[in-house]
């Protein structure tokens, strides 16, 4: 509404600069009235301007915001599973970059893609009621700039998607590097990869400037109907203007109307412009919208039928679960049925393949059962939101994420709201506080990415902390002492026991020692139930 009320505003300031040049040209009258209408319509569009460049600011943060609190909820809601799917670095750049530029779709293509044809009806009505054979040539100029845009946009679109694929290659191949990084130099590759990261950014150079010739040729052929339609105009009203200047008559009202529908032609094709403009925002948008799609449907998780206890142990029960990951490779898991009773344990053992890394996920809620039930006391997984999920839960695997800031903050990130003295507690307990004392300043000490500066058990250490901090009433154990010394593992078995006590706990172990917690044993093979026994 706002840049429809700006054409109508770019009319009057036609109209009125018209009326001063043709006094001034012809020596008639003072020009006066005619400047100041002309200034009141210039102040009174740069005001619409102003507020329409706000509003389609704030149309793109509103919308830019809930796209990227419902994709990031999309992405946590399926958790690591994604990954299975898509490259982290496409995950990224979809939640980063591809939303980022869909500012441009909501505040320049929306408004566009009406304005492209609103305005330039507004202009050619307002040309057309002082002089119709102006109008006549705008409006056949102006049909031939949509079927241009037509042709070229189709090669924008290609071109932009070509595009997008190789940016998404270029991030993947290197973020996979930069992860590598320590294997590729081993490997005496660092050159071979530096060509390879090369070739893939000059192929994205190259696409890059295939979108920028089409936008180019886009923005000509505009450039080309304008001028098409100044010439054609001039001559016409020339024409006519010529006749009156050799029957020695000065008409005030002809001169001002072919310099009112001159003045008009740049407004006429300003709205064309701006759509060939966004075009390529449109694109960019269409890319993004696929990528989007590509992280899978949005769950609806209804509330759960009742709350899950937050500080008592829970039970945990499975119902004739099955999973596949894929029906080619067939069952992942079948028919698992076993019941955790409240602050009992239970330990999964089996061979690597047999499906215990798939049944902590399936119990963390990112990934489903096929068939079959997971129940948290008597209410069932499937209701509960992911966050309730994460409340009830803790989980310790083989090689625990530590981020690249202080070891504080890697424990607090269980709980931001916890106390120092809650803190202190879940260092000593986790027997953390051992390792706090080796460091320079204890536990504002600064890790490298994934933990660097610590050993593994110490990383351990640093998770078990985050699960004491966090007391939740189930605790997920995936296979914590791997890769690690039978010397660390006892400490960090003591510690698991400790950490245990009072809750709910599945554990995944190959170690005998994992025996000493007790509680039964199911073991796995071939994502089947071998046997379930007791143990003391």
């Amino acid at each position: 509404m706002l840049g429809l009320c700006g054409s109508v505003m770019a009319l009057g300031q036609a109209y009125a600069l018209a009326e001063s040049l043709a006094d001034a040209l012809l020596h008639r009258g003072n020009a006066t009235h005619a400047i100041m209408m002309f200034a009141f319509f210039a102040f009174i569009r740069a005001g619409l301007t102003y507020a329409q460049e706000r509003a389609a600011a704030a149309a793109g943060i509103r919308a830019r915001r809930s796209l990227r609190e419902r994709v990031l909820g999309r992405i946590t809601g399926e958790g690591p599973a994604l990954l299975r799917r898509q490259h982290s670095a496409e995950i990224a750049a979809v939640l980063v970059d591809r939303i980022e530029a869909l500012d441009s779709y909501f505040s320049r293509w929306v408004p566009a893609s009406v304005l492209w044809i609103a305005s330039p009806a507004i202009i050619l009505i307002g040309v057309a009621t002082r002089n119709i054979d102006a109008a006549l040539v705008l409006a056949v100029c102006g049909f031939v700039v949509p079927v241009a845009q037509a042709v070229f946009g189709i090669g924008a679109g290609v071109a932009s998607r070509n595009q997008f694929q190789a940016l998404t290659r270029l991030q993947s191949r290197f973020l996979d590097r930069i992860r590598g990084i320590a294997t590729i130099v081993l490997s005496g590759a660092a050159e071979r990869e530096a060509e390879a990261l090369a070739e893939a950014a000059d192929e994205l150079r190259r696409r890059t400037m295939r979108i920028l010739r089409v936008a180019f040729l886009s923005s000509a052929a505009i450039d080309a109907a304008m001028v098409i339609a100044i010439v054609a105009i001039v001559i016409s009203q020339g024409r006519t203007l010529l006749v009156l200047a050799e029957t020695g008559t000065t008409d005030v009202e002809a001169v001002a109307s072919a310099l009112f529908a001159l003045l008009l032609v740049p407004e006429f094709f300003a709205p064309l412009r701006s759509l060939a403009l966004a075009y390529q925002d449109r694109a960019q948008a269409a890319n993004a919208a696929e990528a989007m799609q590509d992280l899978g449907p949005e769950a609806s998780i209804p509330e759960p039928a009742q709350p899950v206890r937050a500080r008592a142990g829970l039970s945990v029960t499975l119902r004739d679960v099955a999973f596949s990951w894929d029906e080619k490779r067939g069952p992942t898991l079948e028919h698992i049925d076993v019941k955790i009773p409240a602050g009992q344990t239970l330990i999964l053992t089996g061979p690597s393949g047999s499906g215990k890394s798939t049944l902590i996920e399936m119990l963390l809620g990112f990934i489903r059962p096929d068939h079959g039930q997971i129940l948290f006391d008597t209410t069932d997984l499937a209701t509960l939101q992911p966050r309730d999920i994460a409340t009830a839960s803790a989980w310790v695997g083989q090689r625990p994420m530590l981020f690249a800031a202080t070891v504080r903050e890697n424990i607090l990130f269980a709980r931001p709201d916890a106390t120092d003295a809650e803190l202190r507690a879940a260092v000593s307990a986790a027997a953390l506080d051992r390792v706090i004392e080796l460091l320079p300043q204890g536990l504002d000490t600064h890790l490298g990415e994934g933990g660097f500066g610590l050993s593994g058990g110490q990383a351990q250490r640093v998770a078990i902390a985050r699960a004491f901090l966090k007391d939740a009433p189930l605790l997920l154990l995936d296979e914590p002492t791997a890769h690690l010394d039978p010397e660390t593992e006892a400490e960090i078995l003591v510690t698991l026991h400790t950490l245990a006590a009072g809750r709910t706990v599945i554990l995944c172990g190959h170690s005998a020692a994992t025996r000493g917690f007790g509680g039964q044993v199911l073991e796995l093979s071939h994502g089947r139930m071998s046997e379930l026994r007791a143990v003391a």
